[in-house]
């Protein structure tokens, strides 16, 4: 499976923000607030920015933070335009319900690529059946749960009896490691600071 292997921290520089690719460390120990400049000999003389170059450090800020390829995040793309919805809100919305967008948001991971990773492993469970696809959907009353034999984990064993914010939308006990999709997520349930608009301009071109 292709994947990006870039430096996190580097990518965070490239993007100008902070995409929390590694989780809690992103609120402690973090390269960008040191260097928050772009990588390279030349990073901290780059000033002026072509309308172009805003159009694709957008797009490039959101696939880069749901752990996405170009062609992946492309496909995405063209399914929206295909979609009754606003292209850019429908291109959110699909990245959101991916499956280990979910099991990040529940707390599952302490970033989207460590929930990828347990998804991929088959650690996790939809409606009772066992899922490893990352990009499944989810689809409001979908359960998703760590399967039993895995709760003994150290990784989901620790969640036991925590409280875990999550977003309106989803549910998450952490007696039973069980999470719920209460509804479609809404617009101000994305974070990151998203400019959609950027993104549909920019494949417009």
């Amino acid at each position: 499976m292709a994947k990006n292997t870039n430096p996190d921290c580097k990518q965070c520089r490239r993007e100008g923000c902070k995409l929390f690719l590694k989780g809690e460390r992103c609120l402690t120990k973090c390269s960008f607030d040191k260097r928050p400049v772009i990588p390279g000999q030349h990073g901290a003389g780059r000033k002026k920015v072509s309308e172009y170059g805003i159009q694709l450090r957008e797009k490039n800020k959101v696939r880069r933070a749901y752990g996405l390829l170009e062609k992946q995040f492309r496909i995405y793309y063209e399914k929206a335009t295909r979609s009754k919805e606003a292209t850019g809100w429908a291109l959110l919305k699909m990245l959101e319900l991916r499956l280990d967008n979910v099991v990040y948001r529940l707390g599952l991971g302490v970033s989207r690529s460590e929930a990828r990773q347990i998804v991929n492993h088959g650690h996790i469970t939809v409606n009772g059946k066992k899922v490893n696809i990352p990009s499944y959907q989810v689809k409001v009353g979908d359960v998703i749960a760590v399967k039993d034999s895995k709760q003994s984990l150290e990784m989901f064993a620790s969640l036991k009896g925590t409280k875990v914010n999550t977003p309106k939308w989803l549910e998450f006990s952490t007696d039973s490691l069980t999470g719920k999709v209460l509804a479609l997520p809404e617009r101000d349930d994305i974070d990151l600071g998203i400019q959609e608009h950027l993104i549909v301009e920019f494949y417009s071109r």
